[in-house]
């Protein structure tokens, strides 16, 4: 593999040698220099981007607002002066000049951005033929979060999932997840996911802000251009030119964060960031980037119980009201038993009297969990380093060579919670580009560091101070003891736990942080010294693909490109499965695209119409065709499109065998049916198990035709028995004749209960063996939408800028989790075995989750409405409101699935701003609102998810921020808050962290500065 990178790198740069040295000689140079001003103040602008229309030659004024641009070219042609901020502006030259003098007025007219994103070509954003959201630099530096990545959530029809201070995940049009593998994010044409998590790490290994020039996201399928698992959306972030951004900058901010609930309520945060870019000459330039933060994260602090055991609540169960607690942000915990079980295993082994089981209930216990502070390294940073080397080769190519490397520790939620410490990403990228064309190659290398799950980490400290073969037995010993004596339940319950806790490590101490120590450097599972709760993840992947834009066609504009891609799965054996050989899995695949667009009607009208082809190793080839249409009157845009999108099944749904608290997570491969011999040993679905479950404990009931029937059973059994050791006592001379009948009527009472123990389960199960139905597995396919999109958007007055748009989506072959339940010691000849009984216990059973795809189509729609005006004296108020919903939600329910749609159906923001309220004075305010939810992912516990009671409420933030420009320091002061007067905070994901309130001020130095 290594040896393939290399030539594939060569290639692209001997190709880069060969364009320059095939380049010929100039024809002539021609010299213009000049002045570029602001019309308005008629003050020189500085870090003013020139370039020769059609070429990637160009430079940028001075400090001085002066510039000198030698072009190697005979005239006539066409200089583009443009800044953000204001009016681009066209020169055409026809001589050598000096003196040029410039002026660049401000931008009064709304929408007047320029996107590639919807269709790889530059474009109008009011003649987008999707819908696209962008962020410019001026944008980015005024938005009133801490940064720019917060600020995603202003967008229309984003919301967000906040894991950590570090890492969120952004969504669009529903299904939001934490760790989002529905959307993608790429930084500079790479995508920037974790290659063996298949999601973006936010953006702790992502792209500084003081080196990014634009974000446009679209929201929705956008495979058409994109390919695989841009099925909800696609997040382009573009990083500054060396040669058009020059100079040093940094920046420094600081702060404090609050939020009530935390280990200390107020901590601090530190973040600074520095860039320097040099263009050498019009041919080389260089830049580098630094940004490090360091702070105390929001920390998980939900303790509710979602066991839903023994008759408990979320509302109101605890430890001291529920023995099998399972607290939400509490772990370890997760591990419980039913007490009457451990009971009969003690009885038969002579650990405990007969009569005890008439004491002990049918009641689940669990182990004494520990809280996520106890566990997690909550000390978050973030370093991000870059450095890029740009050569223009020729007028028309440019090369890159460009390194991204990013480290930090963080906490994100999956099936578990996870501690990343000590994470590190590097993307490393080559490529070559022309001003319609570009091939590119890059590879992400990924490393793991020091990352946990931390609900295993908690078992495996347990596990570790005294196994729960030894801990179950104790408290059962001691609640019969108790219960013997004549004490109430929660007494027994009270002193059983306080007897079995005994010497219990306790979090900070040199016993507990050694336990943690070797639980946590072990790798999943585990060895024979303990369990393992590391995780090691060091995959690698390897992209190539290329483009191409045809230029000399007249009728109609064209552009193809093709992917090829390598995923190379590296865990050492702990999150992946592997083959015959001991060694992991690589995956291939490659794909394909065309566009063409055409212009219609006098220009009014542009249709566009693309295709692509994606084919992954392991799937069937996909096609996504996509068809759109623009109809432009004036300043008003009328659009409509058809596209599909698709999601490859990720890595880990192919290949991830991992033991979590809650399952055994294995892909949905083949392979993994025959390697835990589905076929042999059957798998039942967990609602089946549920509903026989529940069939079962109903049919126990003191009340039940199958309880009492059990009992008279149990009755005649228990004679029998009592009559059978009579009469040998009897033959002995243990017992006189004439006292038998008593002996016997004395001795039946205690017999029944261990009999009744036996008969009445069995006997239960026997009566509703019919509900359990044995799963079949199906072939695993890509999930596929099918999305139609109607939209307009215009320009009232230059002043009204409204954004509008209605989609309809249609998934096919969904891919979810589906949970599955085997019989650990299957044995026909058993009872327990052929009942079903075993899958009732957590000691008797496998629990597996697994991806597979529904047979449902699932619809979704929903619609936005954005609005921004423009006020008088540099006012602007706007705003967006978004809805999304399921369709068809009630038939879903009827089959027992559970989407994730995990979506609010209404959420809105209001913006109000200013960027000049006085000479170099500027604010920015915006309120941010979303309604109430059920959260269904891996980590909530499974009754909670199917009964929908993990709601995630409603809640809104204000943020704002004030900034100043010091001009004479080329600076800007920037002070603000986010989720201000918000004394409880809030979460957006179950299990995830409680967000605080933020504080925070900034200081932003720029050399180019205007």
């Amino acid at each position: 593999m290594k040896n393939f990178t290399r030539k594939i790198w060569g290639s692209v740069l001997s190709f880069a040698l060969l364009v320059s040295l095939g380049t010929t000689m100039a024809i002539a140079q021609t010299t213009i220099s000049g002045t570029v001003t602001d019309a308005g103040t008629k003050e020189t602008l500085v870090g003013v981007n020139i370039i020769v229309k059609g070429k990637v030659i160009g430079t940028i004024t001075d400090l001085s607002g002066k510039f000198t641009l030698n072009v190697n070219q005979a005239p006539p042609f066409t200089l583009v002066f443009s800044m953000v901020g204001f009016n681009s502006k066209e020169v055409e030259v026809t001589g050598g000049m000096s003196n040029l003098s410039v002026e660049l007025a401000e931008s009064s007219i709304m929408g007047q951005e320029v996107v590639i994103s919807a269709s790889r070509v530059e474009e109008s954003i009011m003649k987008s033929p999707v819908s696209v959201e962008k962020m410019d630099i001026i944008a980015i530096r005024e938005v009133p979060q801490a940064s720019f990545y917060d600020a995603l959530n202003n967008m229309k029809g984003v919301e967000m999932s906040t894991q950590s201070l570090t890492f969120k995940s952004f969504n669009t049009r529903g299904f939001n997840a934490n760790g989002n593998v529905r959307t993608v994010q790429m930084i500079d044409g790479m995508d920037n996911q974790a290659p063996g998590l298949n999601f973006s790490v936010g953006n702790i290994v992502g792209i500084s802000e003081l080196d990014l020039e634009s974000v446009e996201l679209l929201p929705g399928a956008s495979s058409a251009l994109y390919g695989p698992n841009a099925i909800n959306g696609i997040l382009l972030m573009t990083s500054k030119n060396p040669f058009q951004y020059q100079g040093l900058s940094a920046n420094v901010r600081t702060g404090i964060m609050n939020e009530s609930s935390r280990t200390n309520p107020s901590t601090g945060f530190y973040d600074f960031s520095a860039r320097y870019a040099k263009a050498f000459s019009d041919k080389v330039a260089f830049k580098v980037n630094m940004s490090y933060l360091r702070a105390d994260d929001w920390q998980a602090n939900d303790f509710r119980d979602q066991s839903l055991l023994n008759g408990s609540t979320i509302a109101t169960g605890s430890l001291a009201t529920n023995p099998a607690y399972n607290g939400v942000n509490i772990y370890g915990d997760e591990t419980n038993v039913n007490m009457f079980s451990i009971a009969q295993q003690m009885v038969a082994a002579g650990a405990l009297p007969n009569a005890a089981l008439g004491v002990i209930p049918q009641t689940f216990v669990s182990r004494t969990g520990y809280r996520e502070s106890d566990l997690a390294d909550y000390g978050t940073k973030s370093l991000k380093l870059n450095a890029a080397l740009h050569w223009r080769i020729t007028d028309r190519v440019e090369a890159i060579l460009q390194g991204n490397y990013g480290f930090g520790t963080t906490v994100y939620t999956g099936a578990d919670r996870y501690s990343i410490a000590n994470f590190n990403m590097g993307q490393y990228k080559a490529e070559l580009k022309g001003t319609n064309w570009f091939l590119r190659a890059y590879t992400t290398q990924e490393r793991s560091g020091d990352a946990f799950a931390v609900g295993i980490a908690a078992q495996g400290i347990n596990e570790a101070w005294k196994p729960s073969t030894t801990w179950f037995p104790q408290y059962v010993g001691a609640f019969a003891q108790a219960k013997l004596q004549g004490a109430n339940d929660a007494t027994a319950h009270g002193a059983a736990r306080a007897f079995a806790d005994q010497g219990r490590l306790v979090p900070g101490t040199p016993a507990f942080e050694a336990a943690k120590n070797a639980v946590t450097s072990r790798p999943i599972p585990g060895n024979a010294s303990g369990v393992g709760a590391q995780f090691v993840d060091k995959t690698n992947l390897y992209h190539f693909e290329g483009s191409y834009q045809f230029a000399d066609i007249k009728w109609a504009d064209f552009v193809i490109g093709a992917n090829y891609r390598i995923y190379q799965l590296n865990s050492e054996k702990t999150l992946f499965a592997t083959d015959e050989n001991g060694d992991e899995f690589s995956i291939k695949e490659y794909g394909g695209y065309a566009q063409g667009s055409k212009r219609l009607f006098n220009d009014k009208f542009k249709l566009t119409a693309s295709v692509r082809y994606d084919k992954n190793e392991n799937f069937e080839g996909q096609w996504s065709p996509r068809v759109s249409g623009v109809y432009s009157a004036g300043n008003h845009n009328f659009r409509a499109s058809y596209q599909t999108g698709f999601r490859i099944p990720t890595t880990q749904d192919q290949y991830i065998d991992l033991v979590t608290p809650q399952a055994r997570l294995i892909g949905g491969l083949p392979l993994f049916r025959d390697r835990y011999n589905f076929s042999g040993n059957p798998v039942y679905t967990l609602a089946t198990v549920t509903q026989f479950g529940g069939a079962v404990l109903a049919a126990t009931q003191p009340n039940s035709p199958v309880y009492q029937a059990s009992i008279q059973q149990a009755t005649q059994l228990a004679i029998q028995q009592a009559t059978a050791i009579v009469t040998a006592q009897v033959q002995a001379g243990q017992i006189l004749p004439q006292n038998a009948p008593a002996a016997i009527a004395a001795l039946v009472p205690s017999l029944v209960p261990p009999i009744a123990a036996q008969l009445v389960p069995a006997n239960a199960a026997a009566a509703n063996k019919d509900k359990l139905v044995t799963y079949q597995p199906t072939t695993f396919r890509p999930e596929v939408v099918k999305s139609y999109e109607i939209g307009y958007k215009g320009l009232f007055s230059n002043r009204l800028l409204i954004d509008s748009y209605v989609y309809f989506n249609q998934f096919q072959n969904f891919i979810g989790g589906q949970v599955l339940i085997q019989d650990r010691n299957f044995n026909p000849q058993n009872p327990a075995s052929a009942l079903g009984l075993n899958l009732l216990s957590a000691n008797t059973r496998n629990v597996y989750s697994m991806p597979v795809n529904r047979t449902e189509v699932i619809r979704s729609w929903g619609w936005a409405l954005g609005a921004d005006y423009k006020l008088p004296k540099n006012y602007s108020i706007g705003g967006n409101v978004s809805y999304n919903t399921l369709s068809n939600l009630d038939e879903l329910a009827e089959t027992g699935f559970q989407p994730s749609f995990n979506t609010p159906e209404y959420r809105y923001v209001i913006n109000f701003a200013n960027r000049e309220i006085a000479k170099n004075l500027g604010f920015a305010v915006s309120y941010r609102w979303q309604g109430e939810f059920a959260w269904q992912s891996s980590f909530v516990a499974p009754a909670v998810s199917s009964q929908q009671l993990s709601v995630m409420p409603a809640f809104g933030t204000f943020d704002a921020q004030m900034s100043y420009k010091l001009k004479s320091l080329k600076s800007i002061v920037k002070v603000g808050g986010t989720n201000l007067f918000n004394s409880t905070g809030y979460r957006q994901a179950w299990g995830n962290p409680t967000v605080g309130t933020m504080y925070f001020v900034s200081l932003t130095f720029d050399e180019f500065l205007n």
